[in-house]
């Protein structure tokens, strides 16, 4: 059985956790919502107006309360008019091309092999922009192998430079990486689009982070 078809067996039959429990419903958690405020104004440009959520698992863009505080769908609250969502466990197929391609706590699941070609597609399917979040911990769910489910577990500066070694071929697409060290912390490497660095004076190449949350 491949990887999307040990997903796919998890959201049927549940999985396993690391501390021996087992967890029967899964693709619930909206993984967007914890990182809506790092997002917002990236989302909220006027020139972004459809979304493709690559990996979406339990996204639901029309329901309330993702902002819990306005009662928000996240539709209303990033501002944006259309969203589709590909998720292959769920049998969500269609990749469209749109203004911004979304793809939170999915590249981790990845087998390292498929990671380069993975991150091409996230670039060649966005128009502007590209958010990413890569969870770089160990997860509490086992595959019905046994295997961690995070399979592919890097330090954010791998991540980093697996980003931008593939956005030299994407030049005008910006790009936020979110690399979470814990469930709720971790770096923000700062907004980038590879043409910056290419009309910058000199030769470096810097970049910069902020950190979030509490470790």
């Amino acid at each position: 059985m491949d990887l999307i078809g040990l997903y796919k067996d998890m959201v049927v039959n549940g999985y396993e956790r690391t501390d021996g429990s087992k967890v029967t419903s899964t693709y619930n958690d909206f993984e967007l919502r914890k990182f809506r405020a790092i997002c917002k104004t990236h989302l909220q440009r006027e020139d972004i107006e459809t979304v493709l959520d690559y990996g979406g698992g339990g996204s639901d863009w029309d329901a309330p309360s993702f902002e819990p505080s306005t009662n928000e769908s996240a539709k209303q609250f990033f501002r944006v008019k259309d969203v589709c969502t590909y998720e292959p466990a769920r049998d969500l197929l269609e990749k469209r091309k749109s203004d911004c391609v979304v793809c939170m706590d999915v590249l981790e699941h990845i087998h390292i092999s498929d990671v380069p070609k993975v991150v091409n597609e996230l670039f060649s399917l966005s128009k502007r922009l590209l958010l990413v979040n890569v969870a770089c911990y160990k997860a509490a769910a086992l595959l019905p192998t046994g295997d961690n489910a995070h399979i592919t577990v890097r330090s954010p500066d791998w991540w980093k430079g697996m980003i931008d070694a593939i956005s030299i071929n994407y030049d005008e697409i910006e790009v936020v990486l979110i690399c979470s060290q814990t469930y709720s912390s971790g770096v923000v490497f700062e907004a980038f689009r590879f043409r910056d660095w290419n009309e910058t004076e000199g030769f470096s190449a810097p970049y910069n982070y902020q950190a979030f949350g509490a470790k």
